[in-house]
């Protein structure tokens, strides 16, 4: 395998590292400070400790940066000679070292979606029931393929093979991707290695989507970075539409707050839903 193929393939290993420790920052959110110390009239020291458990459904702009940073340079890249340069260079790297297409993109692009399902048949359960995924993922899928073809027909980009005029985003990728980061969300709480194996998953599927001379490398950034923005938009999007739904209500606030004094000690908790 050509040196130029290893560059592409760590390309892809970083982009899946990135966007996995930016995210890891939204797990678990403090209010304010995480220790206040009040002294009141009657001598009982309190200290409150005040926690919000991490909300899947609040929107934060930073959770936009590596998306929409991928989503741009494929954007760019339509206009861009130097990021032309680069998908020329990609491809002939491939096309040097192609022995035989391998036609598994065509499966993997599904396996990290599936995966939610599978483990919680295996008895892994994630963050939400059957139900409530299903609905999310029927939200993210909407929005990603109503993305994809809406950039396909705008743009009209030809294949490397020259076998159509739609290469641009690629949906294999995007859907991959979206799998990815519903994989992670649902799983996070649980092991952060099982989100990592969903972005190598799809990061495969990206490269074989340019191995077999179907996309250029700014089609697959910019599916990337579409998919892990349908997955998020569907968790932005589930509470309103779970309302409607299934009539669900979420949490909105918790804390804890002990409390000593020279007589007595002990722990409050209010949880407001």
């Amino acid at each position: 395998m050509n040196y130029g193929i290893y560059k592409l393939m760590l390309l892809m290993l970083c982009l899946i590292s990135i966007n996995l420790q930016a995210q890891e920052n939204d797990s678990v959110e403090i209010i304010g400070d995480s220790l206040q110390e009040t002294v009141v009239a009657d001598s009982i020291l309190i200290m409150n400790f005040v926690i919000k458990p991490a909300n899947p459904y609040c929107f934060k702009p930073e959770q936009l940066i590596i998306p929409v940073t991928l989503v741009g340079v494929g954007i760019i890249g339509l206009e861009s000679d130097w990021l032309k340069y680069q998908n020329r260079e990609v491809w002939d790297e491939l096309q040097e070292n192609i022995d035989k297409r391998v036609t598994i993109d065509d499966f993997s692009q599904y396996v990290p979606m599936a995966a939610v399902y599978g483990l919680n048949l295996c008895g892994i359960k994630g963050k939400h029931d059957f139900a409530e995924r299903t609905i999310i993922l029927a939200t993210a899928y909407s929005i990603m393929a109503i993305t994809v073809n809406g950039l396909k027909m705008a743009t009209k980009i030809e294949r490397p093979d020259y076998s159509s005029h739609n290469s641009f985003p690629s949906g294999h990728t995007a859907t991959a991707f979206m799998g990815a980061e519903f994989l992670r969300m649902e799983y996070r709480d649980v092991s952060p290695w099982i989100g990592v194996a969903g972005y190598a998953v799809a990061a495969g599927t990206g490269f074989f989507r340019m191995y077999n001379n179907r996309h250029w490398l700014t089609d697959v950034l910019a599916g990337a970075g579409i998919g892990i923005l349908s997955a998020k938009a569907a968790y932005w999007l589930y509470p309103a539409i779970s309302r409607v739904l299934l009539r669900k209500r979420f949490q909105t606030n918790a804390f804890v707050a002990p409390y000593i004094s020279s007589h007595e000690k002990g722990l409050c908790c209010r949880i407001t839903f």
